[in-house]
C-alpha cells in the first residue's frame, strides 16, 4: 500500500525559467522535477523518488530499445480561477495503466502509491501549472523495460517515471470541426493485439497513415477494423461518436479499441442528461447512409488533449460526407463546455471526477 513507501524528494538546485503561456505548444517544455520508481524481480517496485528533471542513463542493450515493452498514460492538471490545482479522474488513468501492464507483461504498480506520487510531484512543481484559458499541465506517466538483455521475454527490470509539461490551448483560435480521412489500407490494431493497451507501438504504427492524411490536407485518420475494414474503431488517437437521428452511437470496446477516459466521461455525462447512448458496431456504410438520409446530425472525437473534437467532414474512398454543414453541433459544444468547466472547477461536478492537489509537506532529501 502507498503508506508503506516514503517518497523521497530531492529538489532542483536551480529552477528553469517558465515559458511564455502564449506560446506553450504541446510537449516542448518540461517542469523542474520528475518521479522515478524502479522494479527489480524478487524485490518488486522500490525507491520511489522525486528528483530534478534529467536525462536517463541506459545500457544500449536495454530491452525497451529492441522489443518495445512499454506503456504510458496521459492526463492533465488544471489551475482554477481561485488558484486551486485539480486533476481529472486520475485513478482511472492508473487503473488503465495496470490493464496495459497486464497486456504487456509488466508488473502492476500500486495505484494508491502512483496517485500519491503524482500529487506530490504536481505540488512540488505547482508553479508550472499555467493559468491562461485553455492551458494545462500535461502529465505523462510511463514504464519502460530496462534489463540489458537481447532475449525475447518479459524483462526483469523496469522504471516507472512521471514527467510533466505545460501545454497551450488545443483550440488556440477557437473550437473548429476537423476533416477526417477514412483509412482503407493501413490498420491501427486488431482484436487480440495491443490496441486496447496504451503502448508506444500502437502510435508508431499509426504514423504512415497520418502522413497520407496530411498529404491530402486532412487533419486525422479514421481507423476501420483490421479484419473486414468496414467497422469504425477510432479517429486518430481519439475515440469517436456519432449522433444519428437523436441517438448517440459509439463503437463498442472490442479488444482493439482503447478504453478512453474522456470516452467514459462523455458516455456518463450524456446519460446524465437523459440522452440515449448506444455502444455497438458501427460501419462506415451506416454512416454514409445516415448522411444521405439526413439522419447524421453530429460526429466528434474524444480524448485527453482536445477533450471534444468536432468532425465536419469525412472522405471515404471517393465519397465526401459533410457533417452538420461543417459546423460544430450543439451536443459536442455542450459536452466540451461542461467537461472543461468541471476540469477547471468552473462547473458543478456531480460525479466527483476532480481531485484537488493539496499543499503537501514532503520529506526533502
Amino acid at each position: 500500500m502507498a503508506e508503506e513507501h516514503t517518497i523521497q524528494v530531492e529538489l532542483a538546485s536551480e529552477r528553469k525559467p517558465k515559458p511564455n503561456e502564449d506560446g506553450l505548444g504541446f510537449g516542448r517544455h518540461f517542469t523542474d522535477h520528475m518521479f522515478i520508481m524502479d522494479y527489480t524481480e524478487g524485490k518488486g517496485w522500490h525507491d520511489p523518488r522525486i528528483v530534478p528533471y534529467q536525462p536517463l542513463s541506459l545500457d544500449p542493450s536495454c530491452m525497451i530499445f529492441h522489443y518495445g515493452q512499454s506503456v504510458f498514460e496521459g492526463l492533465k492538471a488544471y489551475r482554477t480561477e481561485d488558484d486551486r490545482i485539480l486533476l481529472f479522474r486520475p485513478t482511472q488513468n492508473f487503473q488503465r495503466l495496470n490493464r496495459s501492464n497486464d497486456r504487456m507483461c509488466i508488473p502492476a504498480v500500486d495505484e494508491d502509491l502512483a496517485l500519491e506520487a503524482l500529487k506530490q510531484l504536481v505540488a512540488v512543481d505547482k508553479e508550472w501549472v499555467p493559468s491562461a484559458e485553455g492551458t494545462s499541465l500535461y502529465i505523462r506517466p510511463f514504464i519502460i523495460s530496462t534489463e540489458p538483455f537481447l532475449g525475447v521475454a518479459p524483462a526483469h527490470n523496469y522504471k516507472f517515471i512521471i514527467i510533466m509539461s505545460p501545454v497551450g490551448s488545443y483550440y488556440a483560435e477557437g473550437i473548429k470541426p476537423v476533416k477526417i480521412l477514412v483509412e482503407n489500407k493501413f490498420v491501427r490494431a486488431v482484436a487480440g493485439g495491443t490496441g486496447e493497451a496504451k503502448t508506444g507501438g500502437n502510435y508508431a504504427s499509426s504514423l504512415k497513415a497520418q502522413e497520407v492524411a496530411d498529404e491530402k490536407k486532412y487533419s486525422q485518420v479514421l481507423w476501420l477494423d483490421g479484419v473486414e475494414k468496414k467497422y469504425i474503431e477510432e479517429v486518430g488517437s481519439m475515440n469517436v461518436f456519432f449522433k444519428i437521428n437523436g441517438e448517440i452511437v459509439t463503437p463498442a470496446l472490442n479488444g482493439s479499441i482503447l478504453d478512453g477516459i474522456t470516452r467514459k466521461s462523455t458516455i456518463e455525462m450524456l446519460k446524465h442528461w437523459g440522452m440515449k447512448v448506444t455502444e455497438r458496431r458501427v460501419s462506415m456504410e451506416e454512416i454514409y447512409e445516415a448522411s444521405q438520409s439526413g439522419q447524421l446530425e453530429e460526429s466528434f472525437g474524444t480524448g485527453t488533449a482536445a477533450v471534444i473534437s468536432p468532425i465536419g467532414e469525412f472522405l471515404w474512398e471517393d465519397r465526401k460526407i459533410v457533417v452538420n454543414n461543417g459546423e460544430i453541433g450543439s451536443t459536442a459544444k455542450k459536452l466540451y463546455d461542461t467537461i472543461t468547466g468541471i476540469q477547471r472547477g468552473a462547473e458543478p461536478d456531480p460525479f466527483n471526477w476532480v481531485v484537488e492537489v493539496e499543499e503537501q509537506s514532503v520529506p526533502v532529501k
